[in-house]
């Protein structure tokens, strides 16, 4: 029995993806649950398993098409009928597998026939062309992970990569080389009125954080208040404490330390903790406190959620930061890890620079930003800019809150207080 699988739900208000990976090509057999495509949705990478065990017969979509929920994917020789086709001429048994792939070759090489004049165009240059085309060619590149997704960053087909080893593995220095060849070559640019220029497609996750940062900054009336925090004092005892979350393989930072007091804070300054109805007239106070933690990695921002901050002791949050950050930056990010945030700390202390007006990401109703800790006649302090959305929070009630987060940085003993 044909089976037309077509692409599933991925998650709330998400209405497709890019697909990454093809994992399988015409005429494999496949078990219930296997992975057949890797998508890239919103800011999330995931794998869309087979509904049914079976042989692909057909595949309908290809690596950086963009895919929207509903539309075919594969068609899927599905249950006994697959099984059952195997049995009936036992001597037969191996060759199944590549009967199977006939059909899909002569749908390529059948125009040739009717037109004998070009049959020397697959000698010819354009030959390097038709692997992306069928999807069997998938698996028939040998290279790491790490490397296909370098590929697919830079925007090159890993078909069209040549290995460099006689294994025919491709690497990491094959990629670049290719691309260097490819700007050499004037490869995906463009002349305009005033010069040349560059086209990228634009990544799923680059994509979702467009839409929604509109979304945010043309929906809520922002407001932003900035405060300077001390944390000598606080810099000290997490260097003289430090050692502890060495001690089970985690780093305290200063991060670590901020989810902690945010977490306090949203307790004592519950309409921070909140999102709105505006059509209802309703404000959703929340009883958890989950803080998101926007990540900067390769492929755009995203924001995974720390959930339960508040029960949670810094050691703890310091792992769980650790574990999130490595998936972030290691594309392995889960839609449920970005789900259901209260409340978004965005720190650039790292990179550099002091105050700036961070976004609120709704439904969240505030966000934290911080900047790179100076040093004042001995002193070091720590820039702080607090925006908030104004129809929910009060100016009177933001300078309260940013000045609860400066006074708890800087005597960390109102943690255990008020806390």
């Amino acid at each position: 029995m044909a089976l037309e699988f077509k692409l599933p739900e991925l998650g709330e208000n998400i209405e497709g993806g890019d697909v990454v990976n093809v994992l399988v090509g015409v005429g494999d057999v496949v078990t219930e649950g296997q992975p057949l495509l890797e998508i890239e949705a919103g800011k999330a990478s995931m794998e869309i398993p087979s509904p049914a065990a079976g042989t692909v017969s057909a595949v309908h979509v290809s690596q950086g098409d963009t895919v929207k929920v509903g539309q075919l994917a594969f068609t899927i020789e599905a249950g006994d009928a697959a099984e059952n086709a195997q049995p009936e001429p036992v001597e037969k048994k191996e060759e199944k597998p590549a009967e199977s792939r006939e059909p899909e070759q002569p749908v390529v090489v059948a125009p040739p026939p009717k037109k004998p004049e070009p049959t020397p165009q697959p000698v010819a240059p354009p030959a390097p062309v038709p692997p992306p085309a069928p999807t069997p060619t998938d698996k028939a590149v040998s290279a790491a992970p790490n490397v296909r997704r370098l590929a697919r960053e830079l925007g090159i087909d890993i078909h069209s990569v040549q290995p460099s080893t006689d294994g025919g593995r491709i690497s990491m220095e094959d990629v670049k080389a290719h691309a260097k060849t490819m700007i050499e070559n004037g490869g995906g640019r463009r002349t305009g009125k005033q010069g040349a220029v560059r086209v990228e497609k634009m990544s799923a996750i680059r994509k979702a954080t467009m839409n929604h940062m509109a979304h945010c900054w043309a929906t809520i009336p922002h407001v932003t208040q900035q405060d300077w925090a001390d944390i000598t004092h606080l810099d000290e005892l997490r260097k003289t404490f430090g050692k502890k979350a060495e001690a089970v393989g985690a780093k305290l930072t200063v991060t670590a330390i901020l989810v902690k007091v945010v977490a306090s804070a949203l307790k004592a300054f519950p309409n921070f903790n909140c999102s709105i109805d505006p059509e209802k007239g309703e404000i959703i106070y929340k009883d958890f406190y989950n803080v998101g933690i926007a990540v900067d990695t390769d492929k755009g921002l995203m924001v995974p959620v720390i959930r339960d901050a508040d029960q949670k002791n810094m050691i703890e949050l310091s792992q769980d930061l650790g574990a999130i950050a490595a998936k972030a930056r290691a594309g392995q990010i889960s839609l449920d890890d970005l789900k259901g945030g209260t409340f978004t700390i965005s720190n650039l202390g790292g990179i550099g620079g002091t105050f700036f007006t961070p976004i609120v990401n709704s439904p969240e109703v505030a966000i934290l930003g911080v900047g790179r800790a100076v040093n004042e006649n001995g002193r070091l302090k720590m820039p702080l800019s607090l925006s908030y959305d104004h129809r929910i929070i009060d100016g009177a009630d933001g300078a309260r809150f940013i000045r609860w987060i400066v006074e708890a940085l800087e005597e960390p003993l109102l943690l255990s207080l008020e806390g």
